[in-house]
């Protein structure tokens, strides 16, 4: 029987992730226009309670059912939903037995299906209609999130080897610790997609929108450094030496990158700015995310260094390429994620090119970022498409200018700018 205390680490850092989620609503809506923060904000949390039914129901029985040996899908029964696990009824009845650890497992896990979905909504703020987001939701966590996160997540591990589980793991060799390739560069590559099928914001060009409210980013910002403790350590799975490890790396990498950005932004701008310190922070918690138990503190140092830089850069490139990454979902979480997945490869303790053991796990690495952002990319932009030519995904030029609070959710973000609650006129 697992120990309680396990238990209740578990439940904890399941908490701590639940709470991203709210926390990214926080970032994301102070960085729309104030016409656009309601939508914004209600994209994370329409993700949060559809994705959570979702979960409870069939996800993590499609997610973690009986995996065979190398399966691509990863479990068995009808498009990989094993009926047994349905409703969670498999991790329930060990808690009414006692053992609480499978159901504190299942409900961890739903926290990162969650946050993944509401993570790809920054890519389409000012123009997106909620009831077209939802579906695309639902459908994405189906034929993507649920798959991948079998491949990566579902597996059997004897004496630190993988001996049973999803094919990325078991056949390719990934290591990705609590979710590079499953949360960061399948959402990433995701929220590409989806910006190609919806189009580019009107008037789309450089500086068009400033931040309409800078302390709310940053409290989200610091909402997300926060529940990214529970995210990483709590993949450990148990308060060990390896969580605390993870831990310790979740402060190196983010301080490491907000320095970079901001000095990038010194450089390059004279001006740094606390958004260029937020995202730099969020830019080495995706960093750090695929590998936080695999490095020494020094090279998470390092790697949130290297990415900050990297990411500020990156999200030059929607003005270049001419896609409109609202939030630069793509320059933050497909590129962070990138970088933190193939720097295992480089720098990762027993298994890191420049330590001594070869470009295999390299390889590897890359093979399994290939494989998310190539599937990610093409289910989503097909699912995006199908949306768009039917329903429709995109609210028109006039509601969009008009800002899309009042249009979608007949309410605005604050009192001043509703007639209702005015005293002028």
């Amino acid at each position: 029987m697992i120990h309680q205390n396990t238990t209740m680490f578990l439940i904890i850092c399941s908490a701590l992730v639940l709470f991203m989620t709210p926390g990214l609503a926080f970032f994301y809506g102070g960085l729309v226009r104030a016409s656009s923060v309601v939508s914004m904000m209600m994209m994370s949390f329409g993700s949060l309670a559809m994705i959570g039914v979702m979960w409870v129901v069939f996800g993590y029985a499609m997610t973690f059912g009986s995996a065979g040996t190398g399966a691509f899908i990863g479990v068995d029964g009808v498009f990989g939903i094993d009926v047994e696990k349905l409703f969670l009824n498999d991790v329930l009845s060990q808690a009414k037995a006692g053992d609480g650890f499978g159901l504190a497992f299942a409900g961890f896990q739903g926290t990162f299906a969650i946050i993944t979905v509401a993570l790809i909504s920054g890519a389409i703020a000012d123009r997106a209609k909620f009831g077209s987001w939802m579906l695309f939701g639902g459908i994405w966590a189906v034929l993507v999130y649920f798959p991948v996160a079998s491949w990566i997540f579902n597996f059997t591990a004897q004496d630190g080897k993988v001996v049973d589980g999803g094919w990325l793991v078991y056949n390719v060799g990934v290591l990705d610790f609590a979710g590079g390739t499953v949360v960061e560069v399948a959402s990433g590559a995701s929220a590409l997609a989806l910006a190609l099928v919806v189009g580019k914001r009107f008037g789309f060009t450089k500086g068009m929108h400033a931040p309409h409210n800078v302390p709310l980013t940053l409290i989200g910002a610091a909402i997300l450094w926060f529940g990214w403790f529970g995210f990483n350590a709590g993949s450990e799975l148990a308060a060990d030496g390896i969580a605390s490890l993870s831990f310790i790396n979740t402060l190196a990498a983010p301080v490491g990158a907000m320095l970079s950005w901001i000095a990038y932004e010194q450089i390059a701008h004279k001006k740094p700015t606390s958004i260029g310190a937020a995202s730099g922070a969020v830019a080495g918690l995706v960093a750090i995310t695929p590998s936080c138990a695999y490095l020494q503190p020094v090279f998470a140092l390092l790697l949130g260094v290297i990415v900050g830089v990297v990411c500020a850069l990156a999200i030059e490139l929607k003005y270049i390429l001419g896609f409109d990454d609202s939030l630069d979902v793509v320059g933050i979480h497909l590129v962070g994620g990138l970088v933190g997945t193939l720097f295992i490869g480089l720098f990762g303790t027993g298994v890191g090119l420049f330590l001594g053991s070869g470009p295999a796990q390299l390889g590897k690495q890359a093979i399994g970022a290939l494989v998310v952002l190539v599937y990610a990319f093409v289910i989503s932009y097909l699912i995006g498409i199908l949306i768009q030519k039917t329903i429709g995904f995109r609210v028109t030029s006039t509601d969009e200018i008009a800002g899309v609070d009042n249009v979608l959710h007949g309410e605005n973000a604050y009192s001043e700018a509703d007639p209702r609650w005015s005293w002028k006129g």
